[in-house]
This record gives structure tokens, sequence and C-alpha cells, in this order.
């Protein structure tokens, strides 16, 4: 039997994410296939590296950082999460990322990016997170506060434009059971945008500008097709029970041990029903 992970982007949402992934490594829960958008990128290459903790413990040491996250950082850079110290010091030399222990873990890990020429959602394969790290930068960057990032000549923004939450790819990739986590409660559906701005800013891309601007739908309907899944005993979602008091791009390290923690407590309650859920035969 072949179990699949799909994690929800959303910024320091994704801290929640993290709590609920590091109680999966005490339980010993293992997967066979990671796909992830944004934040769930970024955190949960951790989860199959085992490094418990670590998306947390960099976070609270650096978010006060002018380098790390910062307005500064944008003027300078055109990056508010500066590329420099987010995607390669830190992971590199300041709180080492274990590339050794994510290769040996021998799972697929996939992250989600969006394609400016195509407007499309691609799901390019990490096998090296640190010869790869351009993806990962790119499937967390944010519009209009991130520059376009260039990869192989195809220009690409934060996956979640497109899809949001990759349900769909993960079903096509064959797993026998899928577990979701989500950074949104159940009743959490976005408000219609007119994409003026994507207009505005990225008017060179204009399939992008359609299908970015049309993303609040797909992510509504992407949600209802989860709850009909959920519902129907097919798949297996973790989501916090109300919205997290915390920001995209947060910067009060107690919120963000608060969003981890919730996360954590929740990835414990949900063991004996997960559990069952992975026994049970499709």
């Amino acid at each position: 039997m072949k179990v699949g992970l799909v994690l929800e982007g959303g910024g320091m949402r994704g801290l929640y994410t993290a709590g609920v992934l590091d109680a999966f490594l005490d339980a010993g829960i293992k997967v066979d296939g990671l796909i992830s958008v944004s934040a769930g990128a970024l955190f949960g290459v951790n989860f199959l590296s085992g490094q418990k903790g670590r998306a947390l413990r960099y976070n609270k040491r650096f978010i006060g950082n002018k380098n790390y996250i910062s307005f500064l950082s944008w003027l300078k850079t055109g990056n508010m999460v500066n590329k420099e110290m987010a995607y390669y010091k830190i992971p590199m030399e300041l709180d080492v990322f274990d590339q050794e222990a994510f290769a040996q873990s021998g799972v697929p890990f996939y992250v989600t990016v969006t394609n400016l020429e195509t407007g499309q959602a691609e799901y390019p394969k990490i096998d090296h997170v640190f010869d790869q790290m351009e993806y990962l930068r790119a499937s967390s960057a944010l519009p209009l506060i991130s520059k376009i990032v260039e990869i192989d000549g195809n220009k690409y923004l934060d996956g979640g434009l497109t899809d949001s939450i990759p349900v769909d790819f993960a079903r096509s990739l064959g797993f026998d059971k899928l577990i979701v986590i989500l950074t949104q409660p159940l009743d959490y559906r976005k408000k219609p945008s007119s994409g003026r701005l994507y207009r505005l800013f990225y008017k060179d891309y204009p399939k992008f500008v359609e299908v970015a601007s049309k993303r609040y739908q797909h992510y509504n309907d992407t949600v209802e097709r989860i709850v009909m899944l959920e519902a129907a005993g097919d798949i297996y979602v973790i989501r916090p029970d109300q919205a997290l008091d915390i920001g995209r791009l947060e910067r009060d390290p107690d919120k963000l041990e608060a969003a981890y923690t919730l996360g954590l407590e929740d990835g414990q309650g949900h063991q004996t029903a997960l559990q069952k859920y992975l026994e049970e035969v499709s």
C-alpha cells in the first residue's frame, strides 16, 4: 500500500504543518511520496530529512533579522524573503539541512511552481535540495513581493497561484491512501478578486494573469472536492479547527511557536484515527 502526503502552503501558517509533521516523526508515520506547495515545500523537506523542530528553530532565531524577511530586503533586492539568507545561508551554514538524510529517505518529493508563460502548474521532483533550491524558492515566490525566478529559461512564481492544494496531481500518482495537511479551517473560502494588480504588474504574461486572477475560484473548488473526498473516506485531512492567529509573513516569534504547537498537538490528536484510515483496505 502506497501512502501520499499533500502539504498546503500559506507562508508562516506552514509552521502549523511543521508541527503536524513533527508529530508524524514521533509516531513513526511513513509516506511513499510527498507533494508540496510554497511553505509546505520549505517545511516539508525537514520531514523527509528527519529534522524535528528545525522549521520552528530557525524561524524563531532569524525572524527578527532584517536580512531574513523584511521590507528592507524587498527594497534592496526585490524579494521580501531574502534569497541569499533564507534559501542559501541558513540551510547551508547557519542551521544546516541534512541533504544526506533527505536522499536516504528514498521518498519522492515534488514541489509545485507556476509557469508564467503557460499559466500552468508544474510539479518538479526534487532529488537534491541544495542543487535544486531555486525550485523551492520559485514555489514560494509570492507575486509583487518576489522577483520572478528563472530556471532553465522558464519563469516561475508561487505554485499556490495555480494549484494551492495539489490533491489531483497527487491522486494521479496512484497512491492508495492520501493524507492532506491544510493550514486553513474547514469553513475557509477565498473571496473573489478582480485580478487588477496581476494585470498591472504581469501584463506581459496574459495566461498567468488569467489563471492567477481566478485563483480564488480554483482554490474554493479544490476545497469543496477535498471535503467530498474526505466524507467518502478516500482521503484523510488534518486542518486547524479555527483560523490561525498568524500572518503570512509573521514576525512575532510567540505566534510562530503557537502555530507550530497547535500543529504538533493536532498531529498527536489524529494518531488513532489516522492509523485506522491507513490500515483500512481500500
